[in-house]
C-alpha cells in the first residue's frame, strides 16, 4: 500500500505539472482565436454574405440544410485513470445519440477511450479501419454506409502532444464532408475547461456556422458540488490556482477591432478573405475544443489520483492499527501464558 501511495502521489504531481502547463498553452492560444473572431466579425459588416436576392448563404459552410446527417467529433482521452473524465464524456455522446435517433450519424471519435468504446458498439467504415492497418470484415466499399451510426475517423495519440495541424486537418476532413452534403450538421462534445473547479460536459455545434464569435451549445453537463470540492482541495495540495485566469484586457483590445467606426483596408478583396478565413474559424474551434480537453484531463487524473492518495493513506492506517492490535493480542497471550506457568509451580 505505501509503494501504491507513492505510485498515485507522482501521478498527482506530474498531471499538476502538465495541467499547468495546458492552462498555459490554452492561454496563448486565446489571443489569436479572439483576433481571428472579430477580424470575422468586422469583415461581415463590410461584405455581403448573403445573396441579395435569393437570400441564400454566398459560402457553403453558412448553408442550413434539414438535418438528416449528422457528424458528432468525440474527444474523449488516451489513458485512464482519471475518474470519471472518459465515462462523463461517452455518457454525453450516448445522450445525443439517443435525442438524434431515426438520423444518420458519423463518429469522429478523438482519443483512444472513446474509440474503443465506440467500437465495442458501432460499426466502423472500411477508411476508418485502414487509418490503423486494420482489415474491416463489413463487405462495404469506401464511403458506403455500413450502419445508421458508424465511426467513420479515429484520431488516436494527437492529444499526447497536441499541435495546431491536428485541428486543420480534422477541421478539413469535415467541412470537406458538410461541403459534400454528407453532413447536415457537425457538433463537437468536449469537456470545456475554464478551470479546474470550473468545468463542464459540452455539445457545441461546429457547423454550420451561426453567429460569428457565439457557441450554441446544445447541451451541458456541470459538476456536481462534491467533485468541484475534491478538485480544489486537489488543486491547492498540488499548488494549482482554482481560479480561471482574467484576460478581460486582453479580450477588451481584441473586441476593439472588430467595434472601432473605422474602414479598414484589406490587401485582399474582404469576400476573398472572408472565404478563406471561415475555414481557420472552424480549425480554432476544434482546437480550442482539444486544448481545453486535454487541460480538464489532466485536472480531472489529479483530483483522481489525490483521493487514490488519501485512500492509501487512510488503509494504511488502518492495516497499521490491525497490525498493531495483532501483535499486542499476541504479546499478552504470552504474558498470560508465562504467568499461569509460574503459577503452576
Amino acid at each position: 500500500m505505501k509503494n501504491t501511495r507513492q505510485i498515485t502521489k507522482a501521478m498527482k504531481m506530474v498531471s499538476a505539472a502538465k495541467l499547468r502547463r495546458a492552462q498555459e498553452r490554452a492561454l496563448a492560444g486565446r489571443p489569436y482565436a479572439q483576433m481571428l473572431t472579430n477580424v470575422l466579425k468586422s469583415l461581415v459588416q463590410r461584405v455581403e454574405i448573403y445573396n441579395p436576392e435569393t437570400g441564400e448563404p454566398l459560402h457553403p459552410l453558412l448553408v442550413r440544410r434539414p438535418e438528416k446527417s449528422v457528424t458528432l467529433i468525440v474527444v474523449s482521452g488516451d489513458k485512464g485513470l482519471a475518474g470519471a473524465f472518459n465515462a462523463n464524456i461517452v455518457k454525453a455522446a450516448a445522450k445525443f445519440i439517443e435525442s438524434k435517433r431515426g438520423k444518420n450519424i458519423d463518429i469522429e471519435a478523438v482519443g483512444r477511450k472513446g474509440r474503443d468504446y465506440f467500437r465495442r458498439r458501432y460499426k466502423v467504415v472500411p477508411q476508418a479501419a485502414k487509418s490503423e492497418n486494420e482489415t474491416n470484415s463489413q463487405g462495404a466499399e469506401a464511403g458506403q454506409r455500413v450502419a445508421e451510426i458508424q465511426i467513420v475517423g479515429e484520431q488516436v495519440g494527437i492529444l499526447n502532444k497536441i499541435a495546431f495541424n491536428h485541428a486543420r486537418e480534422l477541421a478539413a476532413t469535415i467541412i470537406e464532408r458538410y461541403t459534400r452534403g454528407e453532413a447536415d450538421s457537425v457538433y463537437i462534445i468536449f469537456n470545456e475547461f475554464k478551470s479546474v473547479i470550473s468545468q463542464r460536459v459540452v455539445v457545441d455545434t461546429v457547423l454550420p456556422i451561426g453567429e460569428i464569435g457565439a457557441h450554441d451549445i446544445q447541451q451541458a453537463e456541470e459538476l456536481s458540488e462534491e467533485a468541484r470540492r475534491r478538485a480544489a482541495e486537489a488543486a491547492i495540495h498540488s499548488g494549482v490556482s482554482v481560479r480561471e485566469a482574467d484576460t478581460t484586457e486582453a479580450d477588451k483590445k481584441a473586441a476593439a477591432f472588430a467595434t472601432a467606426q473605422v474602414d479598414y483596408i484589406y490587401e485582399q478583396p474582404p469576400q476573398e478573405l472572408f472565404r478563406d478565413l471561415l475555414p481557420k474559424y472552424v480549425a480554432i474551434q476544434i482546437y480550442r475544443a482539444l486544448m481545453e480537453s486535454v487541460a480538464a484531463e489532466h485536472a480531472a487524473r489529479m483530483t483522481a489520483m489525490e483521493s487514490a492518495t488519501n485512500n492509501a493513506s487512510e488503509m494504511i492506517d488502518d492495516l497499521t492499527l490491525a497490525m498493531n492490535r495483532v501483535r499486542q493480542a499476541k504479546i499478552t497471550k504470552e504474558i498470560i501464558e508465562i504467568v499461569s506457568g509460574a503459577a503452576a509451580l
